[in-house]
């Protein structure tokens, strides 16, 4: 039987360990506070999702053992977790490291960081999300933060045992390349910065590093510094050394407020055009989209018809298409986005359905 690398992202916010988050969800429980409170907009609106295992602080050593065992035994073998570094600081660490790094089977499950470097705003607190999008904090650093957050993943992060790797190299994937780029100061500082990044990896004893972009469609950017000039997402891709792609959500590149099978469909073509920029592809599946647990007001755009049964025939597409293009990568989103409603954990609907779509897949093929 052929081994897969399966891997969800996870949203490090169910937590009220780190008191900058009561800005945003003032409970003390992190965004749990918006899943507990999230309304129907509609009939049939099936709002709130209840999580089976309860509404635990993910960063407790407890809470995430429990997690890891259930993703480990359903085939889900790496973590992916969203990583920020807002205002000099990190933010949203104690998930991983308070939770998944103190518990006593984290050797079952690899995890690796994605930078999260895109602006915090009035999303995330329900409180004033109706209203303008004024930024609280930017993901957008200089190269003095740039060199600090490569100093402190490197020590902190690529040393743990479990740190997931390509080729014997550490992966660090990097969300928003237009927020990287604009802080920079532009596509050649930014490629000196990566390129120092790198140096540092080796110098520390690493075989090298593998950078992962994530890819929101093959879109324009206008680049900082270098006037008048647009690239594409896979141009810079290259020009910036990047060793593989993959993606976070569906909603990034495809028009999700239809049936699921019909964005698969749409989804499938995507995953050929992102194979042919000559990086590296991993496929990816999204399991759902709707954000309106975070909102008062009605925000259209839903993934419908998103069942087990269909994220299934998803995941097998992804399986083919890693058999194809001869990668055994296959990214998730997500472990756990109550708040935008497409995550693998057991809820009061499915149950343990796309768990078990999971190990259907990539256990018992």
């Amino acid at each position: 039987m052929k081994k897969y690398d399966v891997a969800a992202f996870i949203w490090p916010s169910y937590t009220g360990h780190e008191v900058r988050t009561r800005v945003f969800w003032p409970d003390g429980e992190g965004e749990w506070q918006s899943v507990r409170k999230a309304t129907p907009k509609f009939e049939g609106h099936l709002l709130p999702r209840v999580p089976l295992l309860g509404y635990k602080d993910e960063a407790e050593p407890e809470t995430m053992e429990e997690q890891i065992e259930l993703a480990s035994s359903h085939g889900v073998n790496v973590f992916i977790y969203d990583w920020y570094w807002y205002d000099r600081r990190p933010f949203l660490e104690c998930c991983l490291n308070d939770g998944f790094l103190k518990a006593k089977n984290r050797d079952k499950m690899k995890f690796y960081l994605m930078w999260a470097n895109h602006d915090a705003g009035y999303t995330w607190d329900k409180r004033i999300s109706d209203g303008p999008d004024v930024p609280i904090w930017l993901g957008s650093v200089d190269r003095v933060q740039f060199d600090i957050v490569a100093d402190r993943v490197i020590e902190k992060y690529f040393s743990q045992p479990n740190y997931y790797k390509a080729d014997g190299k550490p992966v660090f994937a990097v969300y928003d390349i237009d927020n990287l780029i604009n802080g920079l100061g532009g596509i050649e500082q930014t490629k000196a910065a990566l390129d120092s990044f790198r140096e540092k990896t080796v110098r520390t004893g690493h075989a090298g590093l593998h950078l992962q972009l994530i890819l929101w469609g093959e879109r324009m950017h206008n680049l900082t510094g270098v006037d008048g000039e647009h690239l594409y997402s896979s141009e810079i891709a290259k020009i910036l050394g990047f060793d593989s792609t993959t993606n976070y959500q569906y909603v990034h590149f495809v028009d999700i407020d239809r049936d699921y099978g019909e964005v698969q469909a749409d989804v499938l073509k995507y995953w050929e055009k992102f194979a042919s920029i000559g990086v590296t592809y991993y496929p990816h599946v999204s399991l759902g989209w709707d954000n309106n647990p975070r909102f008062n007001s009605f925000r259209r755009g839903i993934l419908k018809n998103n069942t087990p049964e269909n994220v299934e025939k998803a995941l097998i597409a992804a399986r083919d298409f890693a058999d194809a293009h001869g990668v055994d990568l296959i990214t998730i989103n997500s472990w756990n986005e109550w708040t935008e409603m497409s995550y693998l954990l057991p809820d009061n609907v499915y149950g343990t359905g796309y768990l078990d779509a999971v190990k259907k897949v990539f256990l018992q093929q």
